[in-house]
């Protein structure tokens, strides 16, 4: 297993409770797929410098997890098709 930075961007307009649910179930497909999410830190509401589907600002969440290459797989397949992450990015560190 190898270690990864996996940092995505949720739109601004999602709830609270939403934004918190969705952070469960992206941590829950790496805990499933047999890794650890090591820390999680959310920088918060933070100003683009370029518009991204017309949204200015969205909330930062970095992952430092440990896991195998399968489920960071299965991570950047379920975030590019949630309706409310704008991006993602994943670093082998």
């Amino acid at each position: 297993m190898n270690k990864y930075e996996i940092m995505f961007i949720v739109k601004p307009n999602v709830e609270d409770d939403a934004r918190a649910k969705l952070l469960e179930t992206l941590k829950g497909v790496i805990t499933n797929g047999g890794g650890t999410v090591d820390n999680v830190n959310e920088w918060g509401l933070r100003e683009f410098a370029y518009e991204i589907q017309d949204f200015k600002k969205g909330y930062y969440t970095i992952l430092d997890v440990t896991a195998p290459a399968a489920a960071v797989i299965e991570f950047d397949r379920i975030a590019r098709i949630n309706a409310n992450v704008l991006r993602q990015m994943t670093i082998r560190r």
